[in-house]
């Protein structure tokens, strides 16, 4: 009877922590799908294909961005928000979910050689 119920409470314990992980969802919405969609109404006439109409040594290429220290999405947020140079900074005009949409989808194209 005992082992019953420790067998019981063990299977609603498990049952509890695989249900709790698999619906909680990230503390934003920002995905590389959604991405793409930002990314091509206000990264694209620049950055088409990945590529730097300012400054072609600038790319969003994979090599491109780790020489440049903007391969993670930390430094992308950090570039599309602030700005730098010729980019202009898209605080206040794209919102915190799509400026972590597009880190995610430059990143994504970035690994798949764009």
């Amino acid at each position: 009877m005992i082992r019953r119920m420790r067998t019981l409470l063990a299977t609603i314990v498990l049952s509890v922590v695989f249900l709790t992980t698999l619906i909680s969802q990230p503390a934003f919405a920002a995905d590389a799908a959604a991405g793409g969609k930002v990314f091509n109404a206000n990264c694209a006439a620049c950055h088409a294909g990945g590529g730097n109409a300012i400054n072609g040594a600038k790319t969003l290429k994979k090599d491109a961005l780790t020489a440049n220290g903007k391969d993670t999405v930390e430094a992308i947020v950090a570039q599309v928000t602030n700005g730098k140079g010729a980019m202009p900074a898209f605080k206040g005009r794209l919102s915190d979910d799509q400026i972590q949409s597009v880190a995610l989808y430059v990143l994504d194209k970035a690994e798949k050689g764009w």
